[in-house]
């Protein structure tokens, strides 16, 4: 028999995303695999039960019930655990720390997961690295609503009326999402400066036509992420950023480390000391926020700066979003098959590493 991989109709608050598009079912589809998906599981993503060719579709129980490997965009919920066919494998974005409970009841129901946000940092994980696809998209999307926010334009305007300067806009972290933000900041005319306290991200701010803000702090660390600040480097890194911060319009902060509270870079005090009329943008706000008046899905006033906590940013551009993230899960996907049967190689450091629970046994401490 085939194999049935399924997806379900995703149904966090503000999740509009589907973790198996037409693309890749047709894909699934031309290997000989079977592809069972939940009524109107793309429609919030623009993909309606029409565009997808050759699938099957069902009610949320039988595809439950059937599937041999469940692809998610969020946990499934407790009730979908509990009626997960025992034996079955699930692969998304599991939030597995923390999440004692949650990975309890999928050992007990014998399921074998796999939480993408665990696989290693390495070059042949790129393809299947879900953080790095969706945090593009968010850092698309910080740009995009501090533009709109702003009490200013972003581009220089030269007009009958005079000239309009440009917005200073400031993005704080080099990773993907906050390069993403600041290629988009340069599209839309911003004079734009970057910020990281890894120095080799020097040259990859430099290369998107923005300026390297260097605040003489340096923390290199593993696995692509900043090491933590030492008491003495955080106190020269505040007063050398407290300085600068003074003359952008517009900030973004992008800094978070998965399964950790985002670290606190702006600070009251910051704000403070920040033109009235400015706003930030913390892209974090979904682990706490690098500001420390961020509130987290909420518009704050402090002193006439705006700071917006946006959530699940990647949800709001879903299509996109969607199409990157199901080629993520079909790229691992194809670790777990061989011979037209699912057979993962927990020899192979992605599977093993990404792995939370295997059949009834918890492989992941929370």
């Amino acid at each position: 028999m085939s194999i049935t991989v399924s997806a379900l109709r995703e149904t966090a608050a503000g999740e509009r995303r589907v973790a198996i598009t037409p693309e890749v079912a047709k894909k699934l589809r031309g290997k000989g695999i079977r592809v069972l998906l939940e009524h109107d599981a793309g429609s919030s993503s623009g993909f309606p039960d029409a565009s997808y060719a050759d699938v099957e579709f069902a009610g949320r129980d039988q595809v439950l019930q059937q599937t041999d490997l469940l692809a998610c965009v969020s946990p499934p919920d407790d009730a979908s655990i509990d009626r997960l066919r025992e034996g079955s494998i699930v692969v998304g974005q599991l939030r597995p720390h923390g999440a004692t409970a949650r990975i309890e009841a999928l050992a007990q129901r014998k399921v074998t997961a796999f939480s993408l946000e665990l696989l290693p940092r390495t070059t042949r994980a790129q393809a299947m690295d879900v953080l790095s696809s969706q945090a593009a998209v968010a850092g698309y999307r910080a740009m995009l609503i501090a533009a709109e926010n702003s009490p200013k334009f972003f581009p220089m305007l030269t007009t009958a009326a005079g000239t309009i300067r440009p917005s200073r806009v400031l993005v704080i972290g080099a990773g993907v999402a906050g390069l993403q933000a600041i290629a988009t900041a340069r599209r839309l005319g911003a004079q734009i400066e970057g910020y990281d306290v890894r120095p080799e991200t020097r040259e990859q701010i430099e290369s998107l036509g923005a300026k390297f803000l260097d605040l003489g702090v340096s923390a290199a660390g593993s696995g692509g992420y900043a090491r933590e600040l030492t008491a003495e480097e955080r106190a020269a890194q505040q007063q050398a950023l407290a300085d600068h911060l003074k003359v952008f319009d517009a900030v973004v902060t992008t800094a978070a480390i998965p399964g950790r509270a985002a670290p606190k870079i702006l600070t009251k005090v910051m704000v403070d000391g920040m033109k009235p009329g400015a706003l930030i943008v913390d892209l974090a706000a979904d682990s706490g926020g690098n500001c420390e008046l961020t509130q987290p899905g909420e518009r704050v006033e402090h002193g006439g700066v705006t700071i917006l906590g946006p959530l699940n940013l990647a949800a709001g551009a879903p299509l996109h979003a969607s199409e990157m993230y199901a080629r993520n899960i079909y790229n691992f996907a194809e670790l777990l098959i061989r011979d037209n049967s699912l057979q993962p190689d927990f020899n192979d450091e992605l599977v093993a590493k990404s792995c939370v629970t295997r059949g009834g046994e918890k492989i992941f401490a929370a």
